[in-house]
């Protein structure tokens, strides 16, 4: 995706390539920027062109979201970039700091979407889960079903993997295995959190990428990782001896922000009010991607193979630990990141 659905690798836009990221808009111009790669092209051919199609707009995109580029865009006035696909954390920021537009709720009916994952500036583009990931030879009698459990390395012996990013929740699974309640999280108590961790520091390999991932836990180099819940699905897909545990899974989301001064914002608005009230369109790419739609209603139109292991899906959803607040970490994400960063190095 960064990160979360890609390694964050810049591709070609496939769609209106002339000018893609030039400055300058127009009434029938749209230009989309997410994180690139697969996950890009899908939501692009599931959601995003139809409606271009329909409105006779010319789509542009660019990739990956980049958070300083968006930042300059907007600070010096030259803003090519109409809709962008951002964490919340930077949507936080973003919002407060006057770099996005706001959400006109006259255009996008906000009402069906999750409360908790819409803001002034921004909508969830999708939906995922911070899993346990285990490799199915190495468990095939007994995995962890906690996170509690997840960090008891006498009783299910082996490395563990986590994402080295703060907000990878990687701390609010060291609480949670630490006994912190789930509705009692946030704030979260990063010094517990790490003395958490130092328990399993000599067992952990960190990842920076999907694949990386994917391939710790299907090879048994780490056949416990925190998984990014789509990523598993992938590789068991395709045959790799990888399952996700659902319980005490952790809640994400991507969400669309428009900067400030976009020239298209209205086309973003327009798009964006599509998507909510286009549910087949969500399911779509959920079905090719594993990753959650943004409302109750695109459920229904999801594979029902697909559907099993979404973190909204109804056999899901009550297994759920807690929502990640990215309000939260928009306060505190340098600080946590330089800590996290000082620690795996020691």
């Amino acid at each position: 995706m960064k990160r979360v659905l890609t390694a964050g690798v810049a591709i070609t836009a496939v769609i209106g390539l002339a000018g893609c990221g030039a400055a300058g808009g127009s009434e029938d111009q749209l230009t989309v920027v997410m994180w690139g790669g697969q996950d890009q092209k899908t939501h692009v051919a599931e959601a995003i062109q139809p409606w271009a199609d329909e409105a006779g707009v010319t789509l542009k995109q660019d990739s990956p979201s980049d958070y300083a580029k968006f930042r300059a865009q907007v600070e010096s006035g030259k803003v090519s970039w109409d809709v962008v696909e951002v964490e919340p954390n930077f949507a936080h920021t973003a919002c407060e700091k006057g770099w996005a537009e706001k959400i006109d709720t006259e255009i996008v009916d906000t009402s069906a979407l999750n409360p908790e994952e819409v803001t002034e500036c921004a909508i969830p583009v999708l939906e995922y889960a911070f899993t346990i990931g285990y490799n199915t030879d190495t468990f095939a009698d007994a995995h962890p079903t906690s996170w509690a459990e997840f960090f008891d390395t006498q009783r299910f012996p082996g490395k563990r993997g986590f994402w080295k990013y703060a907000t990878g929740a990687i701390f609010e699974a060291a609480l949670l295995a630490d006994g912190v309640k789930p509705d009692e999280l946030y704030p979260l108590d990063i010094d517990r959190a790490f003395k958490k961790l130092d328990t399993i520091k000599d067992d952990i390999v960190f990842y920076e990428t999907g694949e990386q991932q994917q391939q710790l836990v299907a090879s048994g180099e780490a056949p416990l990782v925190q998984a990014w819940n789509g990523r598993i699905y992938s590789a068991a897909k395709e045959g790799q001896p990888v399952a996700n545990e659902w319980n005490e899974h952790l809640l994400s989301y991507d969400q669309l922000v428009i900067p400030k001064g976009a020239e298209n914002a209205e086309n973003a608005q327009e798009w964006m009010q599509w998507y909510v009230e286009h549910p087949e369109a969500q399911a779509g790419y959920s079905n090719a991607t594993a990753y959650g739609p943004i409302t109750e209603e695109a459920l229904e139109h999801v594979d029902a193979e697909v559907l099993a292991e979404l973190p909204t899906s109804p056999a899901n959803a009550p297994k759920r630990a807690a929502i990640i607040d990215y309000a939260w970490w928009a306060d505190n994400y340098d600080e946590v990141s330089e800590r996290l960063n000082e620690w795996a190095a020691q």
